[in-house]
């Protein structure tokens, strides 16, 4: 994670000296806002990857003299097929294009089914000890 870390760390400091050289030379406060966020949101990535970093085991990506080879094996659990993803995704463009009629019960409605789908993603495959009676 370390490499994640000093990647985001790199473009947080381009994005915030990018909005001081555009905030003087351009004037325009609109570009100066968004170079701002944007540091800023890499700033929370490189911050979240730096924790990360300190609370797992080195990967063979964080180390100088890693050969491919060291990073072959198991990667971890991927769902082989979950429809959770594309109900997910229905689910935000409804609420997008109930965002953009501003249709206040359309926004609720779709909120609910954006919830419901991230909650089914995340208990997918978080099921209950199978009871011996």
């Amino acid at each position: 994670m370390k490499v994640e870390a000093r990647i985001f760390e790199f473009i947080t400091a381009f994005c915030f000296v990018a909005a001081i050289v555009y905030g003087f030379w351009a004037r325009e406060p609109v570009g100066t806002v968004g170079l701002v966020l944007s540091g800023g949101l890499t700033l929370l990535c490189g911050t979240y990857f730096r924790f990360i970093a300190r609370r797992i085991d080195p990967r063979p990506e964080d180390e100088d003299d890693a050969e491919i080879a060291d990073g072959a094996g198991e990667l971890g659990f991927f769902s082989p097929g979950s429809y959770w993803p594309v109900g997910m995704a229905a689910a935000a463009a409804f609420t997008g294009v109930a965002l953009a009629f501003f249709h206040i019960w359309l926004i609720a409605l779709g909120l609910l089914a954006v919830l419901i789908m991230v909650g089914g993603l995340l208990f997918e495959y978080h099921t209950a000890a199978p009871s011996h009676d």
